[in-house]
C-alpha cells in the first residue's frame, strides 16, 4: 500500500481484466480466464471481440471508439457491465502509480479496487502491543513496515496484539479498552510450534475476548483443575518452542492479516482463530461467535428472562420420523445448523469422531469433555478423564448427531452463574417449592446407610444426606405443564456444577430428564420419554420381574434383522423383552450375551418411544453403543457395580433377563400407536397420560443463547429413576397394580445390582 502523490484520486485508468486473472482469447469463440482457482470459460463473438480490448489501455470512450466490427456502442457495454457485474473487470491505474504488480494482483483476488489500494493518500497506521513472556514485537513491526504499514503508538486504525497465551488475564485490561474506544484489535501468537492469528474483535460487531476464553478454558479443564491443586491462578506456563523461519514466517502472516483488514478486505475467516500447525503445515479456522449472554459485551440478564417466562408449547411439524425418533429437523439440518460446536478451540466439543472400539455394524461415536464443566480440584481433574459423550444410530449421521446433540444437553444444563435463582427455605415457599425428594426417591433405610453405601458404590449410585427444608437454598423456576403456572425446584438439583454457597446438602443432579432437541416440543418429548422409560426399566431391574420378549421378525425392520445376525457373527446372542409399564408408553430393552466366552458378559440398552418400531430401534442402538467396550474389554473397572455384573452376572443366575416363560413374545400389531403429524401433540398426549396418575409435569428451559439449540430438564416427581432408588412408590406399587406381582416386593429382596448404565 504505497503513499500517492496528492493528485492520485483525479488520475485516470484504463478498463481491464483483474490482474489476478489472465486472459486468452480464442477469436470468434469466445475467451478463458486463467487464475489459481481455476478456468472461467466466456462464450460467444461477441465477449471475444471485447475481451481482446480489455488490456487496461481504454477507457470506457475508448472501448467504445475502438467498437469491434459487427457491435453497436449498446452491445459493447451491456458486455461489459456483465464482466463487471461477474467481478472480473476492473479500472487500472497507469502504470507509474500501479505499483508491484502481483501486489496488485493480490488485492484484484481480494475483490478489493486493488487501484484504490495501491494509490491510498497516506500509508496504513497499526499499533503493536506485547503481552507475556519474552514476546517480540521486532519482527512483526518489520513485517508491517514491509507491507506498507506505520507503527504508531495511539490513534491507530487496527491494533495488533501479541501474546504468547490467549488466556492471559492481562488481555481483559486490552479488550475493555477496545470496547470503550469501539477500535478493533487483531489477537495472535507468533510462536510455539502452533501459530494462532486471529480474530479481529470489533467491538459491538464481533465476540470479545471473553467470549473466546468462555471456550477456550473448557478445552484446557485439566489445566484449571491442576493448577487449583497447585494453589496457582490463571494459565499455567510451559515453553514455547520457536525456531527462525517460524517466527518469520508467523511475523509476515500476521501482517498480511493486518494489511488486509487495513485494505478493506472482510471476510468471515477474520471472526475466527487460525492456526498453524508447523509440525505438520496443517491449518484450520476455529470460528468464534458472540456470546449474547456474555457479560462483558452482551446482556448477561438473558437466561434468567427466559427462565421467568411460561413455556407455550407452538405447533412443531414432524420433519422425519426414522429411526432416531420424530424430529422437527432432520439430522443432516441439525449438524449444518450447529456443527460449528464441534472445535478444540472455540466449540463446546473438542471432536467428534467413531468410537475406535466399535466393530463395522455398529454406529458409534464419541463426543469430548464438555467445556462447560465447573468442577476444579482433584475431583474435576477425575471427573474429566471420563466425561465424554456418546451417540448411537441406525446411521452413521444418526450416531454423529446423537453425540454432538448429547453434548450440548450436557453443557447447557452445566452451571454457568447467570441461572435465575432465588433464595428462600423449602417451608417459607410453600405450595410453589417441590422437594427434590420427590423426584430422587431415596428411601429413609437408604439416607441411614448412605456412608456405607457411598463408599462400596460408583457416584450414579450415590446417596447424598437428607434435604434440610428449614435452610436457606438458592430455587429455580420450572414451569407446570399440567397446572400451568410456576414451580420452584432447588437449583443444585436442576443443574450440574452448582457451587457450595448455592446450598448442595440433600441434593445431587444428574442427566434424568436432560434432553436436546430440534425445537423446544421436541426436546420435552425426549425429556419425557427418557423419564417414562428409566421408571418402567427400575420397575423391571429391581423386582426382577418375569416380562414378555418382542419378536423382532414382526417389525420387518432390516436393520434390527441385520444386528441379530451381526451379532451372532460376533459370537453374542441378541434378544429384546417389553417393559411397557401403566403409561402405555412402548418401553424395551435390548440385551446380549457372549456365548462363546468363558464369562455370558451381559449388556443391555433401553429405548422408549410412542411408536414400538422407534423405541425397539432405540434399544437396540443404545445397545450397539454399549457393545463396544465389552467387546474390547474396555468396561470402566472404576465403576465396582458395573465390573461386578459383568464379572457374575449370567441368564441363568438372573433369569429376568430373559422372556418370561410361558408367555407369548409381543408383536409390533400388539403395540397401540397413534401416529401425529405435530411434535407438541406427542407432547401433550403424555402430560394427559401423566396427569390421569396423578402427576406433574414440570419444564426447565436450560437452551444457553450462544448455542440456541434447545434444551430442557423434564422433572416428574413419582417417576422413578432406574439407579438405585427404593422409597415407596410406583416401583413398589405398579407392579402389583398391573398384576405382574402378588404383592410388593420386600425392601431387603430388590435387586442387589444396582443399575449401572
Amino acid at each position: 500500500m504505497r503513499e500517492a502523490s496528492s493528485t492520485s484520486g483525479s488520475i485516470g485508468g484504463g478498463l481491464g481484466f483483474k490482474r489476478h486473472l489472465r486472459a486468452e482469447i480464442s477469436e470468434g469463440n469466445g475467451a478463458y480466464l486463467f487464475s489459481e482457482q481455476g478456468v472461467i470459460a466466456m462464450r460467444g463473438a461477441q465477449v471475444a471481440s471485447v475481451a481482446a480490448l480489455l488490456d487496461g489501455t481504454r477507457d470506457l470512450d475508448g472501448l467504445l471508439s475502438a467498437c469491434p466490427e459487427g457491435m453497436n456502442p449498446e452491445q459493447v457495454t451491456g458486455v461489459l457491465a456483465r464482466l463487471v457485474e461477474a467481478g472480473l473487470v476492473t479500472v487500472r491505474v497507469p502504470d507509474e502509480f500501479s505499483g508491484d504488480e502481483r501486489a496488485l494482483a493480490y488485492w484484484d483476488a481480494c475483490g478489493l479496487d486493488a487501484s484504490a489500494v495501491a494509490c491510498r493518500q497516506k500509508p496504513a497506521t497499526a499499533s503493536l502491543t506485547a503481552i507475556g513472556r519474552g514476546v517480540d514485537t521486532s519482527q512483526v513491526a518489520s513485517a508491517l513496515a514491509a507491507s506498507g504499514i506505520e507503527v504508531v503508538e495511539t490513534a491507530s486504525e487496527l491494533a495488533i496484539v501479541l501474546c504468547d497465551d490467549y488466556l492471559d488475564p492481562r488481555l481483559a485490561e486490552i479488550d475493555a479498552e477496545h470496547r470503550r474506544t469501539g477500535r478493533p484489535w487483531l489477537l495472535a501468537r507468533p510462536s510455539g510450534s502452533q501459530v494462532w492469528i486471529g480474530p479481529i474483535m470489533q467491538p459491538g460487531r464481533s465476540g470479545c475476548w471473553h467470549c473466546l476464553t468462555n471456550r477456550l478454558w473448557g478445552h484446557r479443564h485439566a489445566e484449571a483443575c491442576v493448577q487449583e491443586v497447585l494453589g496457582h491462578d490463571g494459565p499455567a506456563s510451559f515453553p514455547m518452542p520457536a525456531v527462525p523461519p517460524l517466527t518469520a514466517a508467523a511475523s509476515h502472516l500476521i501482517s498480511l492479516e493486518a494489511s488486509k483488514w487495513l485494505a478493506g478486505h472482510r471476510y468471515p475467516g477474520q471472526q475466527a482463530v487460525w492456526i498453524l500447525d508447523t509440525l505438520d503445515l496443517q491449518g484450520r479456522l476455529h470460528e468464534l461467535r458472540r456470546r449474547p449472554q456474555c457479560p462483558e459485551c452482551g446482556d448477561e440478564a438473558i437466561v434468567a428472562a427466559r427462565t421467568a417466562e411460561p413455556i407455550v408449547l407452538r405447533e412443531a411439524k414432524k420433519a422425519t420420523s426414522g429411526g432416531g425418533g420424530h424430529r422437527t429437523l432432520t439430522p443432516v439440518e441439525v449438524l449444518d445448523r450447529y456443527g460449528h460446536l464441534v472445535s478444540p478451540v472455540t466449540g463446546i466439543v473438542k471432536e467428534i469422531a467413531r468410537d475406535p472400539r466399535a466393530p463395522a455394524f455398529v454406529n458409534a461415536y464419541r463426543s469430548g469433555l464438555n467445556v462447560a464443566r465447573r468442577v476444579r480440584g482433584e475431583a474435576g481433574l477425575q471427573a474429566g478423564l471420563r466425561g465424554d459423550n456418546g451417540g448411537k444410530g441406525a446411521s452413521p449421521i444418526d450416531a454423529e448427531v446423537g453425540a454432538l446433540c448429547e453434548a450440548i444437553e450436557r453443557f447447557s444444563a452445566n452451571y454457568q452463574g447467570d441461572e435465575l435463582r432465588i433464595r428462600d427455605t423449602f417451608r417459607a415457599l410453600g405450595d410453589d417449592a417441590v422437594h427434590p425428594n420427590s423426584c430422587m426417591l431415596f428411601d429413609e433405610r437408604q439416607y441411614a446407610t448412605r456412608v456405607e453405601w457411598n463408599a462400596k458404590h460408583a457416584n450414579f449410585q450415590y446417596v447424598p444426606g437428607r434435604f434440610d427444608t428449614e435452610a436457606a437454598v438458592d430455587w429455580t423456576p420450572l414451569w407446570s405443564l399440567s397446572q400451568q403456572r410456576r414451580k420452584l425446584m432447588p437449583t443444585a438439583y436442576l443443574y450440574y456444577g452448582v457451587p457450595p454457597e448455592c446450598g448442595l446438602t440433600g441434593m445431587r443432579a444428574d442427566s434424568n430428564g436432560c434432553a436436546a432437541g430440534s425445537s423446544i416440543e421436541d426436546a420435552i418429548l425426549q425429556g419425557l420419554l427418557e423419564l417414562v422409560e428409566r421408571d418402567a426399566v427400575a420397575m423391571w431391574w429391581y423386582n426382577r420381574l418375569p416380562v414378555p420378549g418382542v419378536d423382532i421378525a414382526s417389525f420387518d425392520d432390516p436393520w434390527a434383522e441385520e444386528m441379530v445376525g451381526q451379532y451372532a457373527r460376533a459370537g453374542r446372542e441378541l434378544w429384546v423383552l417389553d417393559l411397557t409399564a401403566d403409561l402405555g408408553v412402548p418401553v424395551m430393552v435390548a440385551l446380549s450375551r457372549s456365548i462363546a466366552g468363558p464369562r455370558e458378559n451381559v449388556m443391555m440398552g433401553f429405548g422408549a418411544h410412542l411408536d414400538p418400531r422407534t423405541a425397539l430401534r432405540r434399544a437396540v442402538s443404545e445397545l450397539n453403543q454399549m457393545i463396544p467396550a465389552v467387546l474390547a474389554n474396555d468396561v470402566e473397572l472404576d465403576d465396582p457395580d458395573a465390573s461386578q455384573w459383568l464379572r457374575y452376572a449370567t441368564v441363568a443366575n438372573q433369569p429376568y433377563l430373559l422372556p418370561a416363560p410361558g408367555r407369548s413374545a409381543k408383536r409390533a400389531a400388539d403395540f397401540k400407536f397413534v401416529r401425529r403429524p405435530d411434535v407438541r401433540d406427542d407432547v401433550e398426549c403424555l402430560v394427559r397420560k401423566l396427569s390421569a396418575l396423578g402427576m406433574e409435569t414440570l419444564v426447565l428451559d436450560q437452551t444457553r443463547p450462544d448455542i440456541d439449540l434447545p434444551v430442557v430438564r423434564v422433572v416428574v416427581p413419582g417417576l422413578r429413576p432406574f439407579w438405585s432408588r427404593f422409597a415407596p412408590g410406583r416401583l413398589f406399587d405398579v407392579p402389583v397394580r398391573l398384576g405382574r406381582l402378588a404383592e410388593p416386593t420386600p425392601y431387603d429382596r430388590l435387586n442387589p445390582f444396582p443399575m449401572f448404565l
